[in-house]
């Protein structure tokens, strides 16, 4: 028996917003908040430093770290819609100075989607009357873009920032709450990775697991690195 499918049976299906700048930069922000002050507080910690420069070492590095985070996606995502522009510009210039030639260069882009050569040239000339229209399926065609749907570099900013905050602060916690022991630090730290990894898979459809452990095993590779500089350092300038 044939379903009918339409709007109705359609309703509870809905795509995810992969283009409103956020999910990339918050990912970003929150996994280098974790990885980077907890390897952080391992190297300190390994060098042999006391809870209190564990701690001053640590809110230095949320800090720093979370302004850097937030001014690098504002400056990247900014920069990138700026070239985008500019290109958005100099294909309105081309479409303006050479209409025919970008009306066939548009037609030979739908036929090699395996659009009609006919219905292709067709569709090509009738959208030479809507420069819009035509502008804006050069633009996706030729720069694989959106130009009216592009990312705001204060969404990355913030989203970067705050997740890099919150990031950072996990291995703290337990200082902040009394208990200074290093290893107990670095044990929510890595349960932090775990379940960042596993929240990423609810936007991927991976399995949550499997995600939490990447970020576990890449996370712990990071810190057993730091910790060792700083062992190394620590007895190294114990015997100078």
């Amino acid at each position: 028996m044939t379903v009918p499918v339409g709007p109705a049976a359609l309703a509870g299906e809905h795509h995810a917003d992969v283009a409103g700048g956020w999910l990339r930069p918050a990912v970003f922000g929150a996994m280098d908040g974790l990885v980077t002050n907890i390897a952080l507080i391992a190297g300190v910690g390994g060098g042999g430093a006391s809870a209190r420069s564990i701690v001053l070492a640590g809110a230095a590095g949320l800090v720093a770290g979370a302004i850097s985070m937030g001014l690098g996606e504002y400056t990247s995502v900014r920069t990138q819609n700026e070239q985008i522009a500019a290109e958005v510009d100099k294909e309105r210039r081309e479409l303006e100075r050479h209409p025919d030639a970008e009306a066939h260069e548009l037609a030979g882009m739908l036929t090699s989607h395996g659009l009609p050569a006919d219905l292709a040239e067709q569709v090509a000339t009738a959208l030479r009357n809507r420069p819009e229209a035509a502008l804006r399926l050069h633009v996706q065609e030729e720069l694989g873009v959106d130009p009216d749907d592009q990312p705001s570099p204060w969404t990355a900013a913030l989203s970067s920032f705050a997740c890099f905050s919150v990031g950072a602060l996990v291995p703290l916690i337990t200082f902040l709450l009394g208990f200074p022991q290093l290893e107990l630090a670095l044990a929510v730290g890595g349960l932090g990775l775990f379940a960042a990894g596993a929240a990423v898979a609810r936007f991927t459809g991976r399995p949550w697991w499997r995600t939490g452990l990447r970020q576990l095993l890449l996370g712990a590779a990071a810190t057993g690195a730091t910790y060792l500089v700083g062992r190394l350092i620590g007895v190294g300038a114990g015997m100078l």
